[in-house]
């Protein structure tokens, strides 16, 4: 088996002794009573697959929270010197400053500045800090004017299209890098699916192979055994349409399919918690569609967007996103999914790239199925950003919508690769960057370098 295989054992749960050190932030003591366990005959095989994922997720729990209060608080103060403790702190209260236990101190989150400049548009003015892409644009921005035309477009002729052209690429940081290594690279590219067509690669670093359309987490694979260190680059064009669904004017009929609402562990799963508030946010109605539009909303209108720690260390994801209100794209869609498929609504993973035509970003959103009318989209992180910017239409659009500034390149979570990696994956669920891994081990996201472009978005 796959060792990334043993992710879908995270469910089982942590022995008592060892999640109050992991709690607790002793590591040390944490890993070294994984590894009596492990090193026991008597360990039950789920309890042990559970264990040998989290002993990783652990060991790189530290790296996501790398600040005292002091120096996040100087962090903060680089940019605004007069942001004061009260105000640090009221964000901390409101989950919008992440924070662990290490050995008993709290540490915070590396990324929390970028949050705040994200989901703040006074923090990120205070900041001197101009956000690009839809998502963190504020009101009124060139990137908002050219989606409110797009969607204006798609609502009028029923559609939009576009021609876009990507670049992208992976390299080794040069510290790691020794003459003879062996390295394995993957990078994502576009998926065959009815919205995406005309895919062409325009070019690739000699030697990559490229996966089947049809794969479900689609990428280009490299093996060298690498004498000078450089960058393995794709470059690819292909055409995007996104047509128009009226969904206010829509009604679910007819006997629905039971296709993709299974659960799938360790993230997916119908705990006593999710299946009473798919309940009761679903309380005597009996159309699928409005089920899904009330997932939606219960998402977009009360839950906040922050970056989230490497999705490698999270457990739990829909759940805990239903408890602690806060997330981002990949955990409030992995929520909308869960919450369709406890009410028997198929949803099924889409992610790749936001691919606007001056911005490139990672991003993850969902489709869902109402007879009669096929699949649907829902991005609920764009509805959330419409939110912020206090845009009702636009929220609205995304129920139902999609745009299509987009690239798919994976159709499924926690999909293996076509050329499977050999260790531990930095994401074991999604790739939108890409990943490498040298012959001893994965390499994490800090290890290698990674690009992307958008060098053409024409409209069609």
């Amino acid at each position: 088996m796959n060792i990334n295989e043993n992710f879908r054992y995270l469910h089982m749960g942590l022995p008592e002794d060892i999640l109050r050190r992991k709690l607790t932030g002793d590591f040390e003591g944490a890993v070294r009573l994984i590894d009596r366990r492990l090193q026991s005959l008597e360990t039950p095989e789920a309890l042990r697959r559970c264990l040998t994922a989290e002993r990783e997720m652990i060991l790189r729990l530290p790296g996501d929270y790398p600040f005292t209060r002091e120096q996040a608080l100087a962090r903060a103060r680089e940019k605004i010197p007069d942001f004061t403790e009260e105000e640090f702190d009221e964000r901390v209260d409101s989950g919008k400053i992440g924070w662990i236990y290490q050995k008993g101190e709290m540490r915070f989150f590396d990324r929390f500045f970028e949050t705040l400049c994200k989901t703040e548009p006074g923090f990120a003015e205070r900041a001197g800090v101009v956000m690009r892409g839809v998502e963190s644009a504020g009101k009124e921005s060139p990137e908002t004017g050219e989606l409110k035309r797009c969607i204006r477009k798609m609502k009028e002729e029923g559609g939009a299209g576009r021609r876009i052209c990507v670049q992208a690429s992976l390299r080794i940081k040069e510290e790691l890098f020794v003459p003879g290594m062996k390295i394995r690279a993957h990078l994502p590219v576009p998926a065959e699916c009815p919205e995406q067509t005309e895919i062409t690669f325009e070019e690739l670093t000699p030697g990559g192979r490229i996966a089947p359309g049809d794969a479900l987490q689609r990428t280009v694979c490299w093996e060298e055994e690498m004498q000078e260190n450089h960058a393995f680059t794709v470059r690819y064009s292909y055409v995007r349409r996104a047509a128009y669904q009226d969904t206010e004017q829509m009604k679910g009929e007819g006997p629905q399919p039971d296709f993709y609402t299974q659960e799938e562990a360790p993230h997916v799963l119908f705990t006593p918690y999710i299946r009473e508030l798919a309940a009761r946010l679903t309380e005597r109605e009996t159309d699928p569609l409005e089920k899904a539009r009330r997932f939606y909303d219960f998402i977009t209108l009360h839950m906040t967007y922050t970056y989230m720690p490497s999705y490698f260390s999270l457990e739990n994801i829909a759940e805990n996103c239903a408890r602690n209100f806060t997330g981002d794209c990949g955990v409030f869609a992995l929520l909308f999914l869960t919450l369709c498929r406890c009410a028997g609504i198929p949803a099924r993973w889409q992610s790749g790239l936001t691919a606007e035509p001056d911005f490139c970003g990672a991003h993850d959103w969902v489709q869902f199925y109402v007879a009669p009318y096929g699949w649907l989209y829902a991005d609920t992180s764009y509805g959330i950003a419409a939110v912020r910017a206090g845009d009702e239409e636009r929220r609205k659009f995304y129920f139902g919508n999609i745009d299509p500034f987009r690239m798919t390149a994976n159709q499924a979570f926690q999909a293996p690769f076509t050329v499977e990696k050999q260790h531990w994956r930095a994401d074991p669920y999604d790739n939108q960057v890409g990943e490498m891994e040298i012959e001893e081990r994965g390499l994490r996201y800090e290890e290698f370098e990674r690009s992307k472009q958008v060098l053409a978005c024409q409209e069609l």
